[in-house]
């Protein structure tokens, strides 16, 4: 609507823009039509209306970027060659024999389960496995040699689905070297006469352990599938009423502790390895990383934890090349440190691992000897891997001070040595069971672990068994056994403990290397006598101790049992040196002789709940009198000997390659570099 003022002023002016178009943008050529000419000139204005910093900054910016994108292009396309060259090294492997390039190769094959039919105990008949045609056994004609490397060293339990395939190495040369005797025996010169330094270096990435040639793997007969089947069923017992604790108590279905460590875990691992048995071993080990702790307020054992636990970690680390093991063995024996801080430097009994603290037992300030000097192989073994010194600096002071100790009988040491003065104490008697025994074996096994070079250390031994020649073997009556007794103020009495059945493998043991040829002799007359402690008994197992007879007398056995003395605690030590004669000797007697041993266990230890238990009356086939306790040792060492000994793989846990702590936790020989 217009007012009145605009409509008297006249018609409304109009405006108008005039557009001219010339002949080429009339006809939509050369104007702008989005085509990519016009654009591209349009963008050429653009620029040449920037000012020369704005281009210069912009052709900064794309310079960069450039150098930027040929770097990242460098870097991926190597990444990808990378990537591409793996997956045809992948396939190429798929198509061949695959070889364990891991640290440690499989040395057994997976278990097999047991039949079906067999049921919870098997009844096998008493039956002989094959005889192998490719082994060839016995003493190494008095002549030391180095070590040959293993054939197969190790179950990997990382490896179990390819655990027929072996690992294939170089082979060393042998060399030969020439003998000189020492008081009997063929000993070879050393390169140095010095003993080994307690200097250590830094160890290789991986176990010491090499392998050789390729071969084929011995499959695992009827018995040792039974030994598998036998340590299944006491392990069930220990994870179901024991797990984590140190020692399972089968009939209560409870468990006992001692040091609250899982002695029996850690004393069973490397058997576990040993045996094949992939899925306990793992569920052990998660055991060990999430729950094994050592800063916790306890007394321990010096002794007992370095063999069951020092060593336990140690042998599994070597076997199985994980490192957790290793950094446990750190743990603990840094910790069982405190107990070599003494006047004399004879370490205490007693470790407070969490405070670092360590005493004598409160009845006395004596150790015993073989508790002392049966903690070496151990200590030496983890300065070795960890480059750390002191370990073996203070176990060797131990060594070296008792080589120098009077009160010694031809050898024969007393029992017992004061923490505070270092001397030998009650002196006068004289034995190679308990307190003792472990002495002897490791004069032997620390020569053979460091290269035969400690000569004081073989010096001392053989000393020591001619010692046990003149004062401590007799005859028994009927049938003539040789046997170990005890010496006591010039009174000899017919006293052995089951303990001394160690020294027959031990004895073999040093004549397959080198050492006097009637050792030998000596260790095939001891085990039998060894076995006939079972043979002689109404249940075939032997009691803890046993007397034996000096003078024949109508309706009497060689061997008397004291009603004090007759339990059984499943122990390892005849079935140890069964293990030991037959590698050296090949004879069947001693395969068979274990067997019988593991049947009796089944028959009168077995508990059907789970888990096996020491009786109080090996005499009393009705009534053994269950003692309702498992000692971690039944799996760490009985088990794990059963195993070998029924092996006719002489390279499972080759003897020349590996040494046995007095737990049977094998460590490696050390190898000249």
């Amino acid at each position: 609507m217009y007012s009145g003022a605009a409509a008297a002023a006249g018609p409304p002016l109009r405006d108008f823009i005039s557009v001219t178009l010339g002949p080429e943008e009339a006809v939509g050529v050369g104007g702008y039509n989005n085509s990519k000419a016009w654009r591209r000139r349009s963008c050429w204005r653009k620029w040449k209306q920037l000012s020369r910093l704005q281009r210069s900054v912009i052709l900064f910016l794309f310079a960069f970027l450039a150098v930027c994108g040929v770097i990242s292009y460098t870097s991926l396309g190597e990444a990808w060659k990378s990537i591409t060259n793996k997956s045809l090294d992948d396939q190429r492997t798929e198509q061949e024999i695959p070889r364990l390039k891991l640290a440690n190769p499989a040395v057994l094959p997976a278990p097999q389960k047991a039949d079906a039919n067999h049921g919870d105990y098997p009844e096998l008949s008493l039956q002989k496995p094959p005889k192998p045609p490719h082994i060839r056994r016995g003493p190494s004609n008095l002549q030391i040699k180095a070590p040959q490397r293993d054939t197969r060293l190790k179950t990997q339990h990382d490896t179990m689905r390819a655990v027929e395939e072996l690992v294939k190495a170089d082979k060393v040369e042998k060399t030969e070297k020439s003998i000189i005797s020492w008081r009997g025996a063929m000993i070879e010169p050393d390169q140095s006469t010095e003993p080994p330094s307690s200097k250590v270096t830094e160890p290789e990435k991986h176990s010491s352990v090499e392998t050789e040639d390729q071969k084929e793997p011995v499959p695992i007969n009827e018995r040792q599938m039974a030994v598998i089947e036998a340590f299944r069923h006491a392990w069930k017992g220990y994870k179901d009423f024991a797990w984590g604790h140190d020692e399972l108590k089968p009939l209560s279905k409870s468990y006992s502790e001692w040091f609250g460590l899982g002695l029996t875990l850690i004393d069973a691992l490397d058997t576990m390895w040993i045996l094949g048995l992939k899925e306990e071993f793992e569920e052990a080990r998660k055991w060990v990383a999430n729950d094994l702790v050592f800063d916790k307020n306890v007394d321990v054992n010096l002794f007992e934890s370095t063999i069951r636990i020092l060593g336990g970690l140690l042998s599994t680390y070597h076997l199985s090349g994980d490192s957790l093991f290793l950094e446990k063995a750190k743990d603990i024996g840094n910790r069982l440190m405190p107990a070599f801080k003494t006047p004399s430097k004879i370490p205490y009994s007693d470790v407070n691992i969490g405070r670092g603290t360590a005493h004598p037992p409160r009845w006395t300030s004596d150790s015993t000897v073989a508790e002392v000097t049966s903690i070496q192989l151990e200590f030496r073994e983890l300065s070795r891997l960890t480059g750390d010194e002191k370990f073996q600096k203070a176990v060797d002071e131990v060594m070296k001070h008792v080589h120098t100790l009077s009160g010694k009988n031809d050898g024969l040491v007393p029992m017992f040595i004061n923490t505070n003065s270092g001397q030998f104490t009650h002196l006068g008697v004289y034995t190679l069971g308990a307190r003792a025994d472990s002495y002897y074996e490791y004069l032997l096994k620390q020569w053979i672990q460091g290269g035969k070079k400690e000569n004081e250390l073989l010096e001392d031994y053989m000393r020591a068994i001619e010692g046990v020649k003149k004062h401590l073997l007799q005859r028994s009556e009927p049938k003539k056994l040789t046997f170990v007794g005890e010496l006591a103020h010039g009174h000899f009495s017919a006293k052995m403990d089951h303990l001394v059945c160690f020294l027959p493998g031990t004895l073999a043991l040093g004549a397959h290397n080198g050492l006097a040829a009637d050792h030998m002799k000596l260790a095939e007359t001891l085990i039998e006598t060894c076995y006939q402690m079972y043979a002689q008994v109404e249940t075939g197992l032997s009691p803890e101790i046993v007397h034996f007879n000096l003078h024949a007398q109508k309706g009497h056995k060689d061997v008397e049992i004291k009603p004090a003395d007759r339990h059984n605690l499943l122990r390892p030590e005849t079935v140890e040196s069964l293990f030991y004669m037959y590698r050296f000797t090949g004879d069947k007697k001693y395969q068979d002789w274990g067997w019988e041993i593991l049947q009796n266990f089944n028959r009168y230890t077995r508990v059907p709940t789970g888990g096996y238990t020491s009786i109080n009356n090996v005499q009393n086939p009705n009534n053994p009198e269950p003692r309702d306790k498992m000692e971690s040792f039944f799996l760490g060492e009985t088990l794990k000997y059963m195993f070998l000994l029924f092996s006719d793989d002489i390279d499972l846990i080759n003897l020349d390659k590996y040494i046995f702590n007095t737990e049977a936790h094998p460590l490696p020989i050390w190898v000249p570099a």
